[in-house]
């Protein structure tokens, strides 16, 4: 009865007309947010995985069996070692390409931002390794597509940026840990060049790219702790030579042979 009366009442259509709406709303920010939380998990995942890759990269770099004189050899083979653990995080970039297409890549870049920048911070490294040069933009958003060439997302330039920056801390790390084995000092000078370039091209995009600025006292820290660490290992040679001390010689051969001795307190008092 009560039921019947309210739909009798002129308003009920338009109240239905709006539940519906909100049952529509409510159904859309479902998604989204269930969306979001598996896109975050798999972020998470690669988070992970490149952070390992990176221990990896390290642990191949400063093994004690390496032999002396093959450093380029080590870096190739730690590369290539590198490059093959990574085909693990590419498969989890497929298997959210789907979610990611059109503008849902720019709803959800947040998301995923961080996973993607520990990866291109992973791949930058073993790509140092092996070319000992920056890792190209197109050669990333190449590595982010399929077999035939249709990439999963579109690679934002921040996060490629803010990726090749966290790079100069692991490179800082290489470096200090390479410094005193043979010719680190020269990989050491290397890579200081290397974060030392890398900090004065990434500085016109500090107040343009959000968190920029932080990456940039972070890389110059990373860079006086290289300078530190080679200055420590190889102290710099004294520029001028110091004639060396020549001995105390006995008080009696310093004097000249016609110097008269003064008489002692004993004689003094005698006298």
């Amino acid at each position: 009865m009560m039921t019947a009366e309210v739909q009798s009442m002129p308003g009920s259509s338009s109240r239905d007309g709006i539940m519906g709406a909100f049952d529509g709303y409510r159904e859309e920010l479902d998604e989204y947010y269930d969306r979001r939380e598996a896109l975050t998990k798999v972020s998470r995942d690669i988070t992970s995985l490149s952070k390992k890759c990176i221990f990896l990269l390290h642990r191949l770099m400063t093994d004690p069996s390496n032999k002396p004189g093959n450093e380029r050899e080590t870096s190739a083979n730690a590369a290539k070692k590198g490059y093959e653990s990574m085909e693990q995080i590419k498969g989890l970039f497929e298997s959210i390409s789907e979610q990611l297409q059109g503008n849902d890549f720019w709803r959800f870049q947040r998301t995923v931002s961080p996973g993607l920048q520990e990866f291109i911070e992973a791949y930058g490294f073993a790509y140092y390794l092996e070319h000992n040069a920056l890792l190209p933009y197109d050669k990333m958003q190449t590595y982010f597509s399929n077999d035939a060439g249709v990439p999963y997302f579109p690679l934002p330039y921040s996060d490629y940026l803010l990726g090749i920056s966290d790079l100069t801390g692991e490179l800082m790390r290489y470096a200090i840990s390479s410094v005193t084995t043979r010719a680190g000092r020269v990989k050491a000078r290397e890579i200081c060049d290397f974060v030392r370039d890398c900090r004065a091209s990434f500085e016109v995009f500090a107040p343009r790219i959000r968190g920029m600025d932080q990456k940039q006292k972070t890389t110059t820290s990373s860079l006086r702790k290289i300078e530190d660490g080679k200055r420590r290992a190889h102290p710099p040679l004294l520029s001028a030579r110091v004639p060396p001390l020549t001995p105390c010689q006995p008080p009696m051969q310093c004097r000249s042979a016609n110097t008269s001795m003064p008489p002692r307190p004993t004689d003094w008092t005698s006298s």
